[in-house]
């Protein structure tokens, strides 16, 4: 399992790699002084298919696709030569060729993108993990439900890091 965590303000801070048939009780996590620890406790079902999330604990979780970043690229080009195509220059047998050559990597994304689980609480993405089929897409009146609800987030979302302060060498005041 994969575990992408994000803080509170949903920005990235760190991806782990989890071995969910030892289910490690704590889990370091790199560039953080706080350590996950990851609440097991129902949360995958009989199939192993996860229902909650391990990080914060929530029961709401929400299926995503994860497209590569080309994916805008293509769109615009396939908008681009459509346009092309609409104009009527599509009798080139270039623009033809990348009008197919487009329409071929569109579909090809749309197949093999990876389907992926998050929570509406903690903002947690997890991939390489089995999702059951009551798991749906994304639902605003989920999220705000979730929203509303009082929860306690675990202290490595919610406690940034303490920065070192540089102290002056001892002897050293300042003061000319």
């Amino acid at each position: 399992m994969r575990i992408e965590l994000r803080d509170s303000s949903r920005k990235r801070l760190a991806r782990l790699e989890l071995d969910e048939s030892a289910r490690p009780a704590r889990v370091p996590v790199p560039g953080r002084s706080h350590d996950l620890f990851p609440r097991w406790e129902g949360a995958t079902d009989d199939a192993g298919s996860l229902r909650r999330c391990v990080v914060c604990g929530c029961d709401h979780l929400y299926t995503r696709r994860n497209f590569p970043q080309v994916t805008p690229l293509i769109a615009v080009l396939a908008f681009a030569f459509a346009v092309v195509a609409i104009l009527g220059y599509a009798a080139s047998p270039l623009v033809t060729a990348v009008l197919v050559l487009l329409l071929v990597t569109d579909v090809f994304i749309l197949v093999f993108s990876r389907r992926q689980l998050a929570c509406y609480r903690c903002g947690a993405i997890y991939g390489d993990v089995r999702i059951a089929r009551f798991h749906r897409a994304w639902d605003r009146g989920v999220a705000e439900k979730v929203a509303s609800e009082p929860m306690e987030l675990p202290a490595i979302l919610t406690q940034p890091d303490a920065e070192p302060k540089a102290e002056p060498a001892s002897g050293q005041e300042g003061n000319p």
